[in-house]
């Protein structure tokens, strides 16, 4: 069966409106804001999440047996206009938004208004997007392909570099983040009760209007986490320009020029920076912070968006030769 057979005799969002599912809410990515509504032209999205999580049994260092839970990895394939685009690695939280964060961070639709509709079918394993007016020279665009360095290998089409030539972030006056905002976005974060704490083995990605948390996504690529973000914000509207995007993953250059993509000109990582993550942020006036938990962080670049508060001096230490312990 194929993923259009799949969706062939579901009802139409676009004919039946009592069909048309709401889009998903920030609520159902993870955080406790107020329910947001979907732009007007926004696609119909199925909701076909998936179980998060599989229980199996394992034998420990001491010979004992338990059971636990690690994450239930499978793939996605995106299929635009019956043109098969791309298999994901996902734990397939949002899968649709997934697919649509993908398609605006690749470039290949500049406006959420050009789909028309995602359907999500695990049976098929398949999300077959279906755009209004379709995509101008789609198989030229996607014909080159670069693999990155993200988790289960990211793909970027075309020129990454030439992708974010025209991006225009705004400047360190209108866009800052304080010393005391970043440690509690830090504290936020690690409260939070996640799938990584419970099981491990994914990387988590969250937005933040100052110290609120607006919307937050865990999956097995950090990549898949920041394009289900993308997606998020294109269904409702929400820009970038105010906002502070976090990653538990490393800054390369694929996530800096998603982050780009999104119009977010503040980073914040718990993991490290790449050399060309910091020069394409450098270039393009983001801040970056790196190995950043508890009250600890590095910024890498953009040191003038940053208001620096500074922890109070640690008192030296002293050492005594031959003291007794």
């Amino acid at each position: 069966m194929t993923p259009e057979d799949s969706t062939a005799h579901a009802p139409d969002p676009a004919s039946d409106p009592a069909a048309r599912p709401p889009a998903p809410s920030a609520f159902e990515l993870g955080t406790h804001s107020a329910q947001w509504q979907a732009v007007a032209g926004a696609p119909s999205l199925t909701r076909a999440a998936a179980t998060l999580l599989r229980e199996i049994e394992i034998i420990d260092e001491y010979g004992e047996r338990r059971s636990l839970h690690i994450p239930a990895e499978r793939a996605l394939t995106v299929f635009v206009d019956r043109h098969e685009l791309v298999t994901l690695m996902t734990l397939g939280a949002n899968p649709e938004l997934l697919a649509l964060g993908y398609l605006v961070n690749q470039r290949l639709v500049q406006r959420v208004e050009q789909i028309e509709s995602i359907t999500v079918d695990w049976d098929v394993a398949a999300a077959a997007v279906r755009t209004r007016a379709g995509i101008a020279d789609l198989h030229e665009r996607t014909a080159r392909r670069v693999v990155t360095t993200g988790c289960a290998q990211g793909t970027v089409f075309g020129d990454p570099l030439a992708q974010v030539a025209n991006v225009r972030l705004p400047g360190p006056g209108d866009a800052r983040l304080r010393q005391s905002t970043l440690s509690a976005i830090l504290e936020v974060m690690r409260q939070r009760n996640s799938i990584h704490r419970k099981a491990g083995s994914v990387h988590g990605c969250a937005l933040f209007r100052g110290t609120e948390l607006l919307v937050a996504v865990e999956d097995v690529g950090r990549h898949n986490a920041i394009d289900t973000i993308a997606g998020w914000m294109s269904v409702h509207g929400v820009h970038g320009a105010d906002k502070v995007f976090y990653t538990t993953g490393r800054l390369t250059s694929e996530m800096v020029m998603k982050a780009a993509h999104m119009g977010v000109p503040i980073v914040i990582s718990r993991n490290g920076v790449t050399a060309m993550g910091h020069e394409l942020a450098s270039r393009l006036g983001m801040a970056l912070f790196g190995r950043a938990a508890n009250r600890h962080f590095l910024c890498y670049c953009g040191l003038d968006r940053f208001d620096s508060e500074p922890e109070p001096g640690r008192a030296p230490v002293r050492v005594v030769a031959g003291s007794a312990l």
